[in-house]
């Protein structure tokens, strides 16, 4: 998309205000967790979050407004501390774009999500709660109250710093779409490239199933799993991503029923013998 395209791209007409980002912001705080599921993960929750302002965006009952909404309702799962940053740019995407941005905002939700959730959740959900928590609670148990005021000011100062981070995102947003058009396009092109290299990385080092099974040609038995890795190192785990992926595109196919699907296999499979967890 050229800094040109990006000037004539159609928009809603809708100009976003400061009462629209501090809506996204309240019910980002209170509400993006709320209808997290194993389908979706977070993705009715940022449904949730973006529903008032895509309404005014849209209108109730347009066209748009449903593929927008079937777009936002896709599944998401990152950092609900960093989860700003998505919201912010998304909404400059919309307000500049309109419905024409869905395949911008599809890409950098996919691109970004990944890398922001393990920055998000180490710092905000590991590091900060540890060290806070930890002299939290060693001043709680020599009875000093000074534990309680400090674990509040750590949680009040990053509910503010999540507030800052979608004003910020959505302001750079702004900028990307109106003034600098080439660099959102290759920042979307990099995001999709990125997710793409996650789901890579995270096949290989979180699926570990292994062929137990070790079949005998000439009076030899053979190491299927160490011929495999010898040939083709991961190939088992991204075999069988391959077939959910596969199976997920099939009609009336969902999420839940393909865990159950995979559930019954792996038990099934293990106990005849042929995979091992690795």
């Amino acid at each position: 998309m050229s800094s040109n395209a990006a000037a004539t791209a159609p928009t809603t007409g809708y100009k976003v205000t400061k009462s629209d980002i501090n809506q996204i912001n309240r019910r980002s705080l209170f509400g993006f967790q709320l209808g997290w599921n194993y389908e979706r993960m977070q993705g009715s929750g940022q449904l949730f979050v973006l529903m008032p302002l895509m309404r005014k965006l849209y209108g109730d009952h347009s066209p748009e407004l449903k593929r927008m909404m079937r777009m936002e309702n896709q599944f998401l799962n990152t950092s609900n501390f960093f989860n700003n940053i998505i919201l912010g740019i998304d909404v400059a995407v919309q307000e500049e774009e309109g419905a024409a941005g869905e395949e911008t905002v599809a890409g950098i939700k996919t691109g970004l999500m990944g890398p922001l959730a393990a920055v998000g959740d180490s710092i905000f959900g590991s590091l900060l709660p540890t060290i806070f928590g930890a002299l939290a609670a060693s001043m709680a148990v020599e009875g000093n109250p000074l534990g309680v005021i400090l674990w509040t000011i750590e949680c009040v100062v990053t509910g503010v710093f999540r507030w800052w981070l979608t004003s910020v995102s959505y302001r750079t947003g702004v900028s990307l779409v109106t003034t600098m058009g080439d660099r959102l396009s290759a920042l979307t092109e990099s995001a999709g490239v990125l997710g793409i290299f996650m789901v890579g990385s995270l096949i290989a080092s979180n699926i570990n199933v292994v062929f137990t099974v070790n079949p005998t040609v000439g009076g030899a038995a053979i190491n299927l799993q160490n011929t495999l890795n010898t040939m083709l190192p991961g190939l088992l785990p991204a075999a069988i991503v391959g077939l959910i992926y596969w199976g997920l595109g099939r009609k009336k196919m969902t999420s839940t029923i393909m865990i159950f699907i995979v559930l019954i296999a792996a038990v099934a499979l293990s106990a005849l013998g042929i995979i091992a967890k690795g």
